[in-house]
């Protein structure tokens, strides 16, 4: 038995581990637990379940209100200026696209690696990507002034043979994200269909049962059924691993391809990459910790999840970490005034503040996850959780403003601070993002049912394998 597990009254399997699922379950109760919850009539559903829901869907009329006297008067109600061009729009863009990356990590790599721990996690995660993608796209989108021509960006035909610029890789990131989104949507509900086939079955009302029938495709887990969706699941899992490591990528070029001191660096892709990871398991973590307590899915989701969670966040920190570091070196050791006079303005300037707090946020709290007491404590890991996602937001504040504020030129400086309406469209997406979670929660099982069962099957019969 591991250090681990001899200090906690726990059950262990046969490795000295947590089991995925506590004892006490079997196929049917697993099935009963996860699919009632979508089932709960209104007297039965918790509080919670309407404080959050009602919280978001106020937040979203912010959003509304903030993007309706954005559309009336223009750009112009940002903050934008001279120097710093991109604000909050960009900043919340590439915070949301990081969140998004959690989903499509959880089930597609963990799923090739065969990682069983995933099963309790990766169907809510897969949701959040599309939440997350949905909340960025906004950004872009409303970035570009006049929303209602936002087709330009895309090669279609016209007879003034006006194309987009390929080379450029904003240009880039609208095929990057559209095919991000796509491809994660079909994989969510390819992993989606036997579950909502099973909630077809046990549904007592016909319009709730034609519903969930017509969502299910006519599965009826057949021999044939399920090995083409196997075959199905697999490819997409195969074509989604890239997607991770691409998208964030490219959008790391869109900073890395520029002139700009503290930006034009060839670490970014990595760096982007890996603090998208870092940045989406804390989101995860942020929602399905609460959810875990409301709806009490303890037995599916374990200390031994919330450990590997936090096992992932700790490693993808130290890369962040890494980044911070190579970053702080390359510019003093580059020797280049203007990449030097960058490091001195981030260590120094008007935004001090906010480098500061990203090296506490990002850095130091995350050193508190070596401690496995902490790891699976879900408290104590939601607290550092919501440092990470502050942390997070502030990179991409301190990359963006604090790299374009003070530019070659000092006639050119000048201060950036986000208006209201920043602040009004940044917290409505998270209305947006909070509404579909709470809708996802109340139409749709949470844990993937038949990938619970088939951990639960495979661990009563291990010494048959």
């Amino acid at each position: 038995m591991s250090e681990e597990t001899k200090n906690k009254d726990i059950p262990v399997d046969i490795d000295g581990q947590q089991p995925l699922i506590l004892p006490g379950n079997d196929l049917q109760t697993i099935t009963d637990k996860i699919t009632d919850i979508p089932f709960l009539d209104l007297k039965n559903t918790p509080r919670a379940w309407f404080f959050g829901f009602l919280a978001g869907f106020a937040l979203l009329q912010v959003f509304f209100l903030s993007v309706t006297w954005l559309l009336v008067k223009g750009v112009g109600v940002w903050g934008l200026n001279v120097p710093v061009g991109w604000g909050f729009a960009i900043i919340n863009f590439v915070w949301w696209i990081g969140i998004g990356h959690a989903g499509t990590l959880i089930s597609a790599i963990l799923f090739l690696f065969a990682q069983d721990w995933r099963t309790a996690i990766s169907r809510f995660a897969e949701a959040m990507t599309l939440f997350a993608v949905a909340c960025a796209g906004m950004f872009p989108l409303l970035h570009v002034g006049r929303p209602w021509l936002v087709y330009w960006v895309f090669p279609y035909l016209n007879s003034n043979a006006v194309w987009p610029q390929f080379r450029s890789p904003l240009l880039w990131d609208v095929f990057a994200v559209s095919t991000y989104a796509t491809v994660s949507l079909v994989f969510w509900y390819t992993g989606l269909v036997p579950d909502v086939a099973t909630m077809r079955d046990r549904a007592k009302n016909p319009f709730v049962k034609k519903f969930y029938g017509v969502l299910a495709l006519g599965w009826r887990g057949s021999v044939r059924h399920w090995h083409r969706y196997e075959l199905a699941y697999l490819l997409l899992a195969g074509l989604s691993t890239p997607l991770v490591l691409s998208v964030h990528s490219i959008v790391s070029l869109d900073f890395a391809v520029s002139i700009i001191p503290g930006w034009h660096t060839t670490v970014f892709p990595p760096y982007f990459v890996a603090g998208a990871i870092f940045a989406g398991f804390a989101m995860v973590l942020t929602v399905m910790i609460p959810l875990k307590s409301v709806y009490k899915i303890g037995d599916f989701l374990t200390d031994r999840h919330l450990n590997n969670m936090a096992k992932v966040m700790l490693f993808s920190g130290l890369i962040v970490a890494y980044g911070y570091v190579m970053e702080l070196f390359f510019g003093w050791y580059s020797g280049n005034m203007f990449e030097q006079g960058m490091i001195w303005n981030r260590l120094t300037g008007p935004y001090w503040w906010g480098y500061y707090l990203l090296i506490l946020c990002n850095i130091i709290v995350p050193q508190l996850l070596w401690s496995y007491k902490i790891r699976t404590n879900p408290l104590q890991l939601w607290i550092i959780c919501q440092f990470i996602s502050v942390g997070m937001w502030l990179e991409r504040f301190v990359i963006v403003v604090m790299s374009l504020h003070r530019d070659f030129m000092p006639s050119n400086w000048d201060s950036y601070a986000g208006t209201r309406w920043d602040w009004g469209i940044y917290i409505g997406t998270m209305g947006l993002f909070t509404t579909l979670v709470f809708v996802f929660i109340r139409l749709l099982p949470m844990i993937a049912v038949f990938e619970v069962k088939e951990v639960h099957h495979l661990s009563e019969h291990k010494d048959d394998h």
